[in-house]
């Protein structure tokens, strides 16, 4: 083993904003710019009870991934035990559907506010 993930940043038009959504969806606590995170001062930092760390920084001319083009270059996969209700809570957010999955899939595709793909899947 070469290192540990310390956390992971994403890029965004406004890192306060996009850290409030992902702490309504998966709770934490949104904090500024910490020096061991040092992505600058446009960024947030959400902290939570277990998993990687998130930071987000503001980024002038971010521009969002597409789901399933060739160019996107990750997702969050989001464990939740009712994807129905989660649906609807996600949508309540700002989230935007960008696929259902089918009949009967075990997962559904959201792009947060910034366009960023996340996927809320059953345990």
């Amino acid at each position: 083993m070469i290192g540990r993930l310390r956390c992971l940043v994403l890029d965004c038009p406004d890192a306060w904003e996009l850290a409030a959504f992902y702490r309504k969806l998966i709770g934490g606590e949104v904090v500024g710019p910490e020096p061991r995170w040092a992505v600058g001062e446009g960024a947030a930092v959400l902290r939570g009870d277990s998993g990687p760390v998130l930071a987000f920084q503001s980024v002038a001319d971010h521009r969002p991934p597409v789901w399933g083009a060739p160019e996107q270059q990750f997702h969050l996969d989001v464990r939740v035990d009712d994807l129905d209700a989660a649906h609807q809570a996600v949508l309540a957010l700002g989230a935007e559907s960008l696929d259902d999955g089918g009949d009967g899939a075990a997962w559904r595709v959201y792009a947060d506010p910034a366009g960023h793909p996340f996927r809320l899947v059953l345990p």
